[in-house]
């Protein structure tokens, strides 16, 4: 079925050496939607990698739906996906979807995020502080996992005793295709039971002890007058865990490498820390967290060109959208931190958080953890270099690293 002799992208060995930004570069020549087969798994998929596309789908879910088949692009069995998946809000297409994600909204206001800045801050003070004296660290774990982790856990009202058990936890349900990750899809599954029940047990103690939290958010809304199931809290309970702390360590982590690799660019935020806020803009353009996300096209359809028949496999291919050079420009495959200033609208139109119906909700609350950590980490911990191997995660689904070991000088 394909018409391009590229490599899989829905292949994980394709990503365990880092994103393939040339592959992509050659996706997009051929694009802007591009017809592949998958050998592992036999289902063959549209591969959207044009911006323009990928908003076309990403705004019409009556055309392309996230309920049919989920969001989630591997492949599962259909009873799966109507019993487990369904339960979770990015599974969801219109009037469900705009119905639960009103109550989830609630917990994410910018009010309400914006309020945590000064506990973001201490955290993110008291992780430099047990690592700047030493000269050198294991950035992924000891910065980049601890904020992200730590936040999300305070806001679904996780006691920070738990900290290492949801780390873990994490690490086994999404990194499932990494042997060094996970043994086997059967980890990932004990360890979402595993949320699971504690998600329970959360509930149970929000009856007597209620919470102000996302917890509490989450269990005393209703739909169409009726309350959210303790199954629907689960699964949201570890959607919200997982995507509030897997993608900003993942920017974290792929932010302070790119800055490594470019220290003229790190320098020039050191010298004007007030563009670090627009440089974070440009981190998340040019490593985007979540590579892809999956939709099923609803009826037959022309994309980009292509003629997409119902019942089709379509990938939205974030990152390859963030690198788009009808959008970015000649140099959109180079990282430059000050692209913001010749580009006011970059915010705008780079597609890491999505974009339409579900674009992320804990956007706001990304931004914050990572103004903080950037604000914080680029002072404190100078001249950083690679002090060991650097290992990426195997998977085609989130751009992580999993170990980056650096040694740096004492910002103070």
């Amino acid at each position: 079925m394909s018409e391009c002799p590229f490599a899989n992208l829905l292949d994980p060995d394709t990503y365990a050496q880092g994103m393939p930004y040339e592959l992509l570069r050659k996706f997009r020549v051929a694009g802007p939607v591009v017809k592949m087969d998958d050998p592992l798994t036999g289902v063959p998929y549209w591969a959207v990698v044009g911006q323009q596309e990928l908003d076309y789908v990403s705004k019409n879910p009556a055309l392309f739906s996230s309920a049919l088949r989920s969001s989630f692009p591997m492949e599962h069995p259909q009873e799966m996906v109507d019993f487990i998946f369904s339960h979770t809000i990015i599974n969801m297409d219109p009037p469900r979807h705009q119905k639960v994600r009103r109550i989830v909204r609630e917990a994410f206001t910018p009010k309400r995020v914006d309020s945590y800045e000064p506990a973001f801050r201490a955290h993110a003070k008291r992780i430099l502080d047990n690592v700047v004296q030493r000269g050198e660290c294991e950035f992924v774990e000891e910065v980049a996992a601890e904020l992200p982790l730590v936040a999300i856990l305070e806001l679904l009202g996780v006691p920070i005793s738990d900290r290492k058990q949801f780390f873990d936890w994490t690490n086994t349900m999404i990194f499932a295709d990494d042997p060094d990750m996970a043994t086997s899809e059967e980890d990932g599954q004990i360890a979402a039971g595993d949320c699971i029940n504690y998600a329970l047990k959360l509930a149970e103690q929000h009856r007597g002890q209620p919470m102000n939290n996302i917890t509490g958010a989450l269990l005393d809304g209703e739909v169409d007058g009726v309350g959210i199931s303790e199954e629907d809290f689960a699964w949201m309970f570890i959607l919200i865990l997982v995507g509030g702390n897997e993608s900003t360590r993942t920017v974290i982590s792929q932010g302070m490498r790119l800055l490594m690799e470019h220290p003229d660019q790190l320098q020039y935020l050191v010298d004007n820390p007030d563009k670090i806020p627009a440089a974070i803009d440009e981190i998340l353009r040019f490593n985007t967290a979540f590579t892809q996300m999956r939709r099923t096209a609803t009826q037959d359809i022309t994309l980009g060109g292509q003629d997409i028949k119902a019942g089709d496999k379509v990938i939205l291919h974030y990152h390859a959208v963030n690198h788009d050079e009808a959008v970015f420009g000649d140099d959109a495959m180079q990282f430059d931190v000050r692209r913001a200033e010749r580009m006011p609208k970059l915010a705008q139109q780079i597609r890491s958080f999505g974009i339409g119906q579900h674009f992320c909700i804990g956007s706001h609350l990304a931004r914050l953890e990572l103004l903080v950590m950037f604000e914080e980490i680029i002072p404190r911990l100078r001249n950083p270099q690679i002090n060991g191997e650097l290992k990426y995660v195997r998977s085609y689904f989130v751009n992580s690293i999993k170990q980056m070991p650096i040694r740096f000088n004492s910002g103070n």
